[in-house]
């Protein structure tokens, strides 16, 4: 039986997109046993993720080298007889752990000068690999070998016992329809749908008898009040649940409204309908991963830039898409 142990990613959106990775790693080993060593907060993932048996923490902060407790969890894993080990992030500190294991086959992009560190790098093409979600399932391929296409989408499983016990402690109504807004993206402003727009939106389902609820963590409570403020009515979940109930919940959804975000990921692999904005981040690159989604963009001159703050000071690529763009995607998704 083969057991194999991935060094997965920390943002919430790569996590998910690692996923297709891990099925198709079942896929060509029958019986595998998937280990997951990660950061906590994305363990709800992990959890809602049936091709993993056991997911792991790790006790790193970010740009944190602490090269003792690396050694000693190192040691830990390899007690537990790994036969390979998947590095995903491209950093040189997350090849150190691997490493340290003494694990024998120790798989990633070769990244920032891993040789050494990985017995079994791989060189990224990026024309041949435009998509992350790809350079991810192509690591579960034998060094050479094409990736298997295509891609399946990412899918995160919640049961419906989880589910009503989120809908309970919240208080949520689940007789009425839900629109989902997810105004964040920790990335930047740069990806973030204006509070105006997302308020008028949230304004005109209001009036359409849907209940509106806005999901996030507490680093967008500006936006969050911003949204309030225009659209009275709105539910406030942001910053007021975990990921695993915010998972919970938005699989209620009838659809989502989300800037290019981790949450924009977990909408996506929970098979909501999904209007997906894309300001100064491309949806080449990391797209929503759904047969039901719809991409959003006004595809300006300057865009994608790829920047946290937009370095032309008008932020023209999110300002200018109005509401009304949103909501016909919106309705077609709905119709």
């Amino acid at each position: 039986m083969k057991k194999i142990l991935i060094i997965a990613p920390a943002w919430v959106g790569d996590a998910i997109m690692a996923q297709p990775l891990y099925r198709r790693l079942h896929q060509r080993h029958p019986g595998l046993i998937l280990d997951v060593l990660a950061p906590a907060w994305t363990r709800p993932l992990h959890a809602r993720m049936p091709e993993v048996s056991e997911s792991f923490d790790t006790p790193f902060g970010h740009g944190e080298l602490k090269l003792g407790t690396r050694w000693t969890l190192a040691r830990q894993m390899k007690k537990r007889g790994y036969d390979q080990v998947i590095v995903l992030p491209n950093s040189l500190k997350s090849a150190l752990l691997p490493f340290f294991s003494g694990i024998k086959t120790r798989t990633g992009w070769v990244g920032e000068s891993r040789y050494g560190l990985l017995n079994d790098t791989r060189i990224l093409d990026p024309l041949a690999l435009p998509q992350m979600v790809e350079r991810f399932a192509a690591l579960a391929e034998d060094a050479n070998q094409a990736i298997v296409r295509p891609v399946p989408f990412p899918h995160l499983v919640v049961n419906d016992q989880d589910r009503a016990a989120s809908a309970t402690k919240l208080g949520f109504d689940t007789s009425k329809p839900m629109i989902a807004l997810c105004p964040g993206a920790e990335y930047g402003p740069a990806k973030r749908w204006p509070g105006r727009h997302m308020a008028a939106l949230a304004q005109s389902m209001q009036e359409r008898s849907f209940q509106v609820c806005i999901f996030g963590s507490n680093k967008d409570r500006e936006i969050a009040d911003e949204i309030l403020a225009g659209a009275p009515g709105t539910i406030d979940y942001c910053g007021k649940t975990s990921l695993a109930e915010a998972i919970d919940m938005m699989s209620l959804a009838r659809a989502v409204v989300s800037n290019d975000s981790g949450l924009m990921h977990v909408a996506a692999a929970l098979e909501r309908p999904l209007v997906a904005i894309y300001g100064s981040s491309s949806p080449e690159f990391t797209p929503p991963l759904s047969a039901r989604a719809k991409v959003v963009t006004l595809d300006l001159e300057c865009s994608p830039c790829f920047e946290r703050l937009c370095p032309l000071k008008h932020m023209d690529c999110l300002n200018l898409l109005k509401p009304d763009k949103v909501l016909i995607a919106l309705d077609q998704l709905l119709a």
